[in-house]
């Protein structure tokens, strides 16, 4: 079932449980980070940049002072940092109830990470999906646990094509981004199918926030998309909080 504009007050307590949220330094993350911050939960910023996490942390306490905040260092593009930082979940806690694998790239230019991955695919799709490995057996654990997974409804103009994932011959940056949003879906759908067949007390569940006014667009975005997304059509979007 898919609800519109669903109201926090309807979802699950939060109180008392350990949240991860990638990409939790600014835009959704930073909001979805403050919404479960005023209702008791514990929130895990998992962030590339931790000055900029510190900063977002701030804002939150500025407002909720009694929140329950820490912040760590992931870049979802390197798999040694995403095995790193599961491990200090791992040995020093806190264990997670839910996971929010919301941090994403958006239509840069064409660029490989270090191990020849095309960087979208890399950070909104590999590195969630490698996160996601590391920390299913204590999300198990977990109060009412599960992975959240965003996506977006581009994912319906997308196609994975597996014999040119890194856009060597043919890169479209709206495009290899939309090709990752797929990856998210088919990820989460099948994770769901998996856990399900296992008997897991995990849910794997996905949101499509629709078209928030974050700073993705205008982060790495190509002139033509960061000119639409990031400042024609702004107006017609909703806020991050929304």
């Amino acid at each position: 079932m898919i609800r519109s504009n669903p109201s926090p007050a309807g979802a699950a307590d939060p109180s008392g449980r350990v949240f991860v949220v990638t990409g939790a330094g600014s835009g959704l993350g930073l909001a979805t980070t403050t919404a479960l911050a005023r209702r008791g939960a514990h929130v895990v910023l998992a962030v590339r940049d931790e000055a900029k996490g510190h900063r977002a942390a701030a804002l939150v306490t500025a407002e909720q002072p009694d929140a329950l905040l820490e912040v760590r260092r992931l870049d979802l593009a390197d798999p040694h940092s995403v095995h790193a930082f599961a491990t200090r979940l791992r040995t020093d806690g806190p264990h997670p109830d839910v996971l929010v694998n919301n941090a994403g790239v958006m239509a840069p230019p064409r660029t490989l990470t270090p191990h020849g991955h095309e960087l979208q695919f890399a950070v909104n799709h590999l590195g969630h999906f490698a996160l996601t490995a590391h920390l299913i057996d204590l999300l198990a654990q977990g109060r009412d646990p599960r992975v959240v997974t965003v996506t977006s409804a581009n994912h319906r103009r997308a196609r994975i094509d597996f014999d040119d994932l890194t856009g060597e011959h043919a890169y479209s940056p709206m495009g290899h981004y939309n090709q990752s949003k797929l990856a998210n879906a088919v990820f989460a759908l099948e994770l769901h199918r998996r856990l399900n067949a296992a008997h897991s007390p995990v849910r794997s569940v996905l949101a499509h926030p629709g078209y928030a006014a974050t700073g993705l667009p205008r982060a790495g975005a190509v002139g033509g998309v960061r000119l639409l997304f990031g400042h024609l059509l702004r107006p017609l979007a909703q806020s991050p909080a929304r």
